[in-house]
């Protein structure tokens, strides 16, 4: 039997330098062990080449290869946070993945980040008792937002409930880091029966399309606003190719 769980979840994203803008939806995630990924036919599928690494590998061997590029051990044991692809197409703005020891102790925290243009950047979390992390932000991910500043997030593993939230921190006009944009995440699990399952496909039917289309309207409403296009550079489309390369450790907090 699967151990995986859904998350019944409200997301909520506030941006607040430049201009304030705020909106909340709901949808459902995941919560799979990698060794014992569900498995649901062709309707629901996690596989390596929509995360991090090489795509004909296992997203658990890609994220073992990650971490051992960083000079981190094997874990025992992997929980992810994410959406399945699901009827052929899958986005994740994010993914978290908690990894554990033998003794079921947390040895590291991975966040997988992932933009609208085909990018991903993984960043290697050093989290204290409670979850927190800080790290400077390294991808492109917003067209309002340049790459600076820094991320500070809370991301403790999930248990019956869900709790996650990632404020970016951003210079202001007399470069003190001020609060630009929160992204939080709330939810209630429920284990992932085949009833769980298809309630969560009938109440948030194409899920992963509409958030998608959610994050593209919402751009093009802040265009109309007058908020200004910070177009990517070179450097940053390099950033976003998904490479296991350690260079990725300068990300750390």
């Amino acid at each position: 039997m699967s151990t995986a769980a859904l998350y019944d979840v409200v997301v909520s994203h506030r941006r607040s330098q430049t201009l304030d803008d705020a909106f909340t939806h709901r949808m459902y995630l995941w919560l799979v062990d990698l060794d014992d990924l569900p498995r649901f036919g062709g309707l629901i599928a996690f596989r390596g080449a929509d995360h991090l690494g090489h795509p004909d590998r296992s997203i658990r061997e890609n994220l073992d290869e990650f971490l051992a590029a960083h000079g981190r051990p094997r874990p025992a044991r992997v929980l992810m946070l994410a959406h399945p692809r699901t009827l052929g197409y899958v986005f994740n703005p994010i993914t978290l993945y908690w990894a554990h020891d033998e003794a079921g102790a947390l040895t590291d925290v991975v966040a997988e980040v992932h933009n609208t243009y085909g990018g991903r950047h993984h960043y290697l979390l050093e989290v204290d008792g409670a979850g927190r992390a800080r790290v400077d932000k390294a991808f492109y991910v917003s067209p309002f937002f340049p790459v600076d500043g820094e991320y500070r997030m809370r991301v403790p593993e999930p248990g019956e409930t869900l709790s996650a939230t990632v404020v970016l921190q951003r210079p202001d006009d007399s470069g003190v880091l001020t609060t630009a944009f929160v992204a939080t995440l709330r939810g209630q699990r429920r284990p992932a029966t085949p009833r769980t399952v298809l309630r969560a496909l009938v109440r948030h039917p194409l899920v992963t399309q509409r958030v998608a289309l959610a994050i593209r309207w919402r751009g093009i409403r802040l265009w109309a606003r007058g908020l200004p296009v910070i177009g990517r550079t070179p450097a940053d489309v390099d950033r976003g190719l998904g490479s296991l390369e350690p260079e990725s450790a300068e990300s750390r907090a």
